[in-house]
């Protein structure tokens, strides 16, 4: 077997590892393979084998990083790609030590994400235009990716199935296929109900029968068309911060901790592993936490006297 293709099965077997052992997402895994083959043309140019590569190597390979303007952060992205590579090295005995052990990543100010008011959140909402045929699912849409914290690629694979009305639940399924369930507040719930004639006057492709959101060609919205539709909305509303679907799952985040949701119970919702990903939010209010979720949210508050929520078929 020549150089090559030893290399190519390698960096292919660990792709195998991070879908298969780890269960991370095509985004995910996407993301790791992309800094592995930074290191791999690094390696190249030192007509190495990234078996071969040491700590001072890597050094170079950082230095090179901050040098060509690489922000601190994504900095901080690839070196971690590039310790879970070596790590994975390690586990398979192709190596007996692991070069990036005390490799560091740069510092990182904290940097506070972008927030939506509510009433910029309701701005947003008012400005959809319900006449269009797509007013209705565009704002129910909105209103679960902020009623219930959602990332956009939850959101765009979101199961009618998994929408449990009475219950007021929806089943997500989260960063390497894990589920969790989130309270849906009433509000989202009603929106659903005032978008399902739209979606059942459209013949869904095969394969896409139970996704909730669907395009007018019958098929599930791609998270470049949820990121379309929120910048547009932002800038009917007339709106001027960044405006991302991300930014009403910090908006999510943010409204449940201010009004004195637990932070283990946030962490829950939005499908952190790690609490201290959640602890971000604690710079941005540090009132003392009370209760659960669904009393703090500013959707847990439904009033119309027309609810009714969604019916099963």
């Amino acid at each position: 077997m020549n150089y090559q293709q030893k290399h190519r099965n390698l960096f292919r077997a660990y792709e195998n590892f991070l879908k298969l052992e780890r269960g991370l997402s095509p985004n995910s895994i996407e993301a790791y393979t992309s800094d592995v083959d930074k290191l791999r043309r690094f390696a190249d140019d030192l007509g190495k084998s990234p078996l071969n590569i040491t700590y001072d190597d890597l050094q170079q390979f950082v230095a090179q990083l901050r040098d060509i303007g690489i922000h601190p952060r994504s900095q901080a992205r690839i070196i971690s790609g590039i310790k879970s590579f070596y790590h994975y090295l390690v586990l398979e005995n192709y190596l007996d030590a692991d070069p990036t052990e005390f490799l560091e990543s740069p510092k990182i100010g904290m940097r506070l994400p972008e927030v939506l008011s509510v009433d910029e959140i309701n701005a947003i909402l008012a400005s959809i235009d319900l006449s269009k045929p797509e007013g209705h699912r565009n704002r129910a849409m909105l209103e679960v990716l902020y009623s219930c914290g959602l990332r956009v690629s939850e959101l765009v694979n979101l199961r009618y199935s998994d929408v449990y009305p009475k219950e007021q639940f929806i089943r997500v399924w989260g960063k390497g296929s894990k589920q969790r369930l989130v309270p849906i507040s009433k509000t989202a719930l009603h929106e659903i109900r005032l978008y399902l004639p739209d979606r059942e006057a459209i013949t869904p492709k095969p394969g896409f029968e139970d996704y909730l959101f669907l395009n007018r060609r019958g098929a599930a919205l791609t998270r470049v068309m949820v990121f379309t539709i929120v910048k547009q909305q932002a800038a009917l509303a007339g709106i001027h911060k960044t405006v991302s679907p991300h930014t009403f799952r910090h908006s999510f985040a943010t409204h449940l901790l201010e009004g004195g949701a637990n932070l283990r119970a946030i962490q829950a919702m939005l499908g952190h592993e790690k609490i201290t990903t959640t602890e971000i939010y604690t710079h941005i209010d540090r009132e003392s936490l009370r209760q659960e979720i669904l009393q703090h949210h500013p959707r847990a508050h439904f009033e119309s006297s027309t609810h009714t929520e969604p019916e099963r078929s």
